[in-house]
This record gives structure tokens, C-alpha cells and sequence, in this order.
């Protein structure tokens, strides 16, 4: 199965992707380490990437699952469905879309606090308006983030252990 750890910026798709891959013996990508460096550039100086922008990057994080064997788990924004679409298609296989939900108050005062990242979080507002929640014909969990990481890893866990539908 692969995984995709999504949400919008600052929610924990990094840290909560690598803890889940860990406690299900998977492999953890981090997608930001796909994007272009045009595409880092222009979020780096507060310009939202627009669907062009993000297209070729969507196909790359796709396309990482099939570099790695058994259980993949990516971190991706993954925020529109078209997006997800485009994931789907170029995985090659069954996806689950793992949601880390937060209020934007929340994931702003995280991103905040955190360091050395691209993502301004000016950019939080254009994040929060992409943002289509996972649709019910869609393999996807949600997850409230206002909790320790250690729940939200164990609710990824448990979740994934039964029926998606």
C-alpha cells in the first residue's frame, strides 16, 4: 500500500509521515525534497505555486512510490483533489490519502515556532483556500492534529488496519 500524509503547511506531514512509516516498518519520503527548485524559490519569497506549477512535482511524488518496495509513505500537500487525482495516476497503485486536519490558528502558531523551512507562513491563507477536503469515494483518513504525535500515529495505525470504505 503506498501512503500519502497530506494537509497543508506546518500540520506535521514530515514528523507524523516519518513516525507512521516507522511503526509500520514503511519507507518515508518527504516531498518537499521533490519540488523543483523553481518551486521552492517562488514559495521561499511568498508566492503561492499555482496548478502549473505543482503538476510536474505531483507526477515526481507519485512516481517516488514505485523507486521503493512494501509499505511507501510520502509527505504531500496534497491539497485538491485534482492533485490527489494526479498522485493516483502516476503511483501505479492503490493510494491512501492520510488528512491531518488542524484550525488555521493551530498550524500558524506551529509554523511559527518552526526553523529552516521554505514556506513562509504568509503562504498559510492560500494553503487553508486550496484546501478540498478528502471526498467519500476517496481512500482517505482524517485526523484531528490538536493532539500528542504519538495519537495521531497510533489513529493513522489503527485506521489503516480496517476497511476504507
Amino acid at each position: 500500500m503506498f501512503y500519502v500524509v497530506m494537509g497543508v503547511s506546518g500540520c506535521g506531514k514530515s514528523s507524523i509521515g516519518a513516525a507512521f512509516a516507522d511503526a509500520i516498518g514503511g519507507v518515508f519520503v518527504d516531498g518537499d525534497d521533490l519540488h523543483p527548485v523553481t518551486n521552492v524559490a517562488k514559495m521561499a519569497a511568498g508566492t503561492p505555486l499555482n496548478d502549473a506549477d505543482r503538476a510536474p512535482w505531483l507526477r515526481d511524488v507519485g512516481a517516488a512510490f514505485r523507486e521503493h518496495e512494501g509499505e511507501v509513505v510520502i509527505g504531500c500537500s496534497a491539497l485538491k483533489r485534482a492533485y490527489r487525482d494526479i498522485i493516483r495516476d502516476a503511483a501505479g497503485g492503490p493510494v491512501a490519502f492520510l488528512h491531518l486536519h488542524g484550525s488555521q490558528a493551530v498550524i500558524a502558531e506551529r509554523m511559527a515556532t518552526r526553523a529552516d523551512h521554505f514556506m513562509p507562513t504568509a503562504l498559510l491563507d492560500s494553503q487553508f483556500a486550496a484546501l478540498e477536503m478528502p471526498d467519500t469515494d476517496e481512500t482517505a483518513i482524517t485526523v484531528d492534529i490538536d493532539q500528542p504525535p504519538a495519537a495521531i500515529v497510533a489513529a493513522f495505525v489503527a485506521k489503516t488496519g480496517k476497511d476504507f470504505a
